[in-house]
C-alpha cells in the first residue's frame, strides 16, 4: 500500500426522521493508520447491507448500542491484510468481521474469522455469514419445520428469507414465500423451487395467501410485520411458531403504527393456539456456528441453496443502496464492492 493512499469511510452525520436520507451520512477521507503491537491493517473489498443497520442509525433502546454521531457506520465486510503485527494472520489473508462503512480499518484480531477461496468470497457476507446463519439457527431453533407442514417466509426473496424457505424444503415442509413484485415471485418459484409465492402487492394478496396455504401455516417466519402479518395471523394453525426475525415495514415509522390486530387479539390467538412467538438475533445460537458452517456450506456446493446477490459498486453509494434496501428495491443479498481483489478500488 502507497504511503499515500488516502482511505475513505462513511459516517453518521445525523440520526434520521423516518426514512433516512443521504445526508443523514458524510464521506470523510483519513490518512490509512499504520497497524502497532499486536494489530493489523485491512483494506475492505466488499460491505455487507443489511436491515439493521436502520436501527443502530436510532439512539431508541435496543439489543445493540446505536452508532454515535460522528462515527462510521457499523457493518460487517470481507477484507484482506494488508500489514499484520498479530500471530495467526498473514498479509494476503482474506477475513471477514464487522469492521465498517470504510476502506480502511485497524483490528486486533478479535472478532475477525478467516476465510477461503473455495467460494465466492462474498458468501461470507451472505448465505455463509450472518444471514444464511440467521435463517438456519432461527428456523431450526424455534421454527423446527416437520415434514408436510405449511412454511411461510415474509420477504422470500432477501437473504434470509430465501435461505429459510430452502432450508424448510431440505427439511420437507412445504415452503410458501410472500415477495414484492411478480418478477421476485418468480424468482421464488422458479429458481428457489418454493411451492408458491405471494405478491404482497397485489390487492387481494390475502385471499391469494389463504388459497396458497389452504392447510394454513404452522411455521411463519416474520420479516415485515405490518399488513403482511396480519393476513397471515388468520391462517395460523394450533401450535404454529412464528420466529420473529424483522420488522422492516415498521423500521423507518415515526410512530407505532395501529395495525387491525390488537393486543387482546392476539393473546387470546397465542393462548387458544398455543402459538409460539419468539423474537430472536442471531447471537443467540452463537453455539450452533460450527453446526451451521458445516451444513450450509454442503447445502450451497451440492445446489439444495441457492442465493443471488444485489451488487453495488463503489462505497459512495452504500448510503443510497441502504435507503433503497429498506424499501424493498434490492433484488436479493446487498453487497458492496469497495475495492477489487488485488486491492484495486
Amino acid at each position: 500500500m502507497a504511503m499515500t493512499e488516502t482511505a475513505r469511510r462513511i459516517v453518521l452525520a445525523a440520526r434520521p426522521v423516518g426514512e433516512p436520507r443521504e445526508s443523514d451520512f458524510r464521506l470523510e477521507t483519513f490518512a490509512p493508520p499504520q497497524p502497532g503491537p499486536g494489530q493489523m491493517l485491512l483494506r475492505t473489498l466488499w460491505l455487507s447491507l443489511d436491515p439493521y443497520m436502520r436501527g443502530r442509525m436510532s439512539d431508541a433502546p435496543s439489543y445493540a448500542a446505536p452508532v454515535e454521531i460522528g462515527q462510521v457506520m457499523e457493518g460487517g465486510a470481507v477484507s484482506v491484510i494488508v500489514a499484520s503485527n498479530v500471530a495467526g494472520f498473514a498479509p494476503g489473508d482474506l477475513v471477514v468481521g464487522r469492521t465498517g462503512w470504510q476502506t480502511h480499518a485497524l483490528s486486533n484480531g478479535k472478532g475477525l474469522r478467516k476465510i477461503g477461496r473455495d467460494a465466492p468470497i462474498t458468501t461470507a457476507l451472505g448465505v455463509l455469514g450472518m444471514p444464511g446463519m440467521t435463517a438456519y439457527t432461527g428456523l431450526l431453533e424455534i421454527g423446527r419445520p416437520q415434514a408436510g407442514e405449511t412454511l411461510v417466509v415474509a420477504a422470500a426473496s432477501g437473504a434470509v428469507g430465501s435461505v429459510v424457505g430452502q432450508i424448510a424444503k431440505i427439511k420437507g415442509a412445504r415452503a410458501v414465500g410472500i415477495a414484492g413484485g411478480p418478477e421476485k415471485c418468480r424468482f421464488v418459484t422458479e429458481e428457489l423451487g418454493f411451492d408458491a409465492c405471494v405478491d404482497h402487492r397485489t390487492p387481494d394478496f390475502a385471499e391469494r395467501l389463504r388459497a396458497a396455504c389452504p392447510k394454513g401455516i404452522d411455521v411463519y417466519w416474520e420479516n415485515v410485520g405490518g399488513e403482511v402479518f396480519e393476513a397471515v395471523f388468520p391462517l395460523l394453525n394450533f401450535f404454529a411458531r412464528i420466529p420473529v426475525c424483522g420488522l422492516i415495514s415498521q423500521y423507518n415509522a415515526t410512530e407505532i403504527p395501529m395495525g387491525r390486530i390488537g393486543v387482546p387479539q392476539l393473546m387470546r390467538a397465542v393462548l387458544t393456539k398455543r402459538l409460539t412467538i419468539r423474537g430472536f438475533i442471531v447471537s443467540d445460537f452463537a453455539a450452533r456456528e460450527a453446526e451451521f458452517h458445516r451444513d450450509m456450506t454442503a447445502w450451497v456446493r451440492d445446489g439444495r441453496i441457492k442465493y443471488r446477490e444485489h451488487v453495488v459498486e463503489g462505497l459512495e453509494n452504500a448510503p443510497r443502496a441502504l435507503i433503497g434496501l429498506l424499501r424493498g428495491e434490492n433484488f436479493g443479498k446487498v453487497v458492496v464492492r469497495v475495492a477489487d481483489a488485488d486491492g484495486a478500488a
